[in-house]
């Protein structure tokens, strides 16, 4: 069902100006994954849906790690249902590397402050926002949409969305499309415009132990099978390898964009050259050109004196649509005799076209409250709980709709120190967000 730009109902001021309040309250929540649980964040989700008449489900799956899930019919629900999820965690903070303690949703100089302002509590907000202005108002969206409020996404999602898809699939039930975390956000390429990157890739997640094994002893006595040594040649080798560039379609194509807006030459015979005449989209693409494995965590030895007869260490690994199997193989290679490997989270790389009636609602959306904004395809360069639900057969998204200063750092946010949102970017989001509903 298409919907014309004269049909579609904007966001009211009190929706835009909630969404503050909103957000604010979901950071006063510590749901730190895995020192605390989503449960008292969830109960309060259940309410300010309830409080607008919108019946919704808690699940627990297991002691305090609670998902909500709530279905709002569509003008048109023959059609397949939208999935937008969000998740209720977020990654813990140090009170002490922070100008604002982290849980108390402060604002200052335009900005709501707080661990997950950015990851992903504003998507949440503006998720909540949205919908209690449609019940509101009576603005129906165009097709039937299930909301998830998800637990446990920043461990990997096995009590959120991964625990949902294989206990509660008819959850679900006739949803064929999906947005989430991931992409939807802006990117600026001068004073003026700006790329909107839509997720549709995302590397697939390899994270790996290795053992080394090898003779104990003395630490004064010569060893040459030391595990300790073996290991750490094995990561030196691991750290310092450069996967090749390997330009997959989303990323060949934001570049190809890129260039056109900068009007220089996209030269897919010298990537090094094309990249250096594409400004700061040349960094922010750096880490989605290639594989990548960096080692991150080492364990060896209880005293000085003695060689251990073991030593392991932890591998972030990281492989592009089609290239699994280009990091196993490398990783092989790289590792010594005496270095085996195991899986500690093995998941899917994902993507899908870009192209669609989904798709042309994203863009359009974005282009009806930003004008100098251009949409373009996007591989995330890590993973979000949409590689839970591709297995139900559902096309998945990054899209969250948030506009942002052109002299914020955006992606050193994430897990970092001083997270926080722009609260005109919040409002912004659910200006799209309205939009996008009504169109999708």
């Amino acid at each position: 069902m298409n919907t014309r730009d004269s049909d579609v109902a904007p966001a009211s001021d009190e929706a835009q100006n909630e969404v503050v309040e909103l957000c604010a309250e979901l950071i006063r929540f510590d749901t730190s994954n895995p020192t605390h649980n989503e449960r008292a964040c969830a109960d309060w989700v259940v309410d300010r849906l309830a409080e607008a008449g919108i019946a919704s489900e808690l699940v627990e799956s297991a002691p305090g790690r609670a998902n909500v899930i709530a279905r709002i019919t569509g003008r048109d629900s023959g059609r397949g249902a939208l999935l937008v999820h969000g998740h209720l965690d977020v990654v813990p903070a140090d009170p002490a590397e922070w100008r604002v303690p982290p849980f108390s949703g402060q604002i200052h100089d335009g900005y709501l402050w707080g661990r997950g302002a950015i990851d992903m509590k504003d998507t949440v907000a503006v998720m909540l926002a949205t919908a209690r202005h449609c019940a509101r108002t009576g603005t129906r969206p165009s097709r039937d949409l299930v909301l998830a409020f998800l637990a446990d996404e920043e461990a990997g999602g096995k009590f959120g969305a991964h625990w949902l898809v294989e206990h509660r699939p008819e959850l679900f039930t006739g949803v064929t499309e999906a947005i989430g975390e991931g992409g939807g956000f802006s990117f600026a390429l001068d004073d003026t415009r700006r790329l909107y990157p839509i997720e549709n890739a995302q590397r697939g997640m390899a994270w790996m132990e290795l053992t080394a094994t090898g003779r104990a002893g003395h630490g004064s006595s010569p060893n040459d099978e030391n595990a300790v040594t073996d290991l750490a040649e094995s990561l030196t080798r691991i750290g310092r390898h450069t996967f090749p560039i390997r330009l997959i379609e989303p990323v060949r194509a934001l570049l190809e964009e890129a260039a056109r807006l900068y009007r220089v030459e996209f030269d897919e015979e010298d990537i090094k050259g094309t990249l250096e005449r594409l400004g700061p989209v040349s960094e922010f693409m750096q880490v989605v050109l290639r594989n990548s494995a960096n080692p991150t965590m080492f364990s060896a030895g209880y005293q000085t004196n003695v060689i251990p007869g073991k030593a392991t260490a932890r591998i972030d690994g990281r492989f592009l649509p089609g290239h699994e199997q280009e990091l196993i193989e490398t990783i092989d290679k790289l590792l010594l005799p005496s270095v085996k490997r195991e899986w500690i989270n093995h998941d899917i790389a994902m993507e899908t076209s870009f192209e669609g009636p989904l798709v042309d609602a994203m863009c359009a959306a974005v282009r009806a409250e930003d004008p100098d904004g251009h949409p373009v395809p996007y591989c995330n360069p890590g993973g979000t709980d949409a590689k839970a639900f591709t297995k139900l057969n559902i096309r998945c998204f990054g899209f969250k709709g948030l506009k942002l200063p052109h002299d914020l750092d955006y992606g050193r946010l994430f897990h970092g120190v001083d997270e926080r949102v722009p609260l005109e970017g919040l409002r912004f989001g659910v200006r799209v967000m309205t939009r996008l509903w009504q169109t999708c």
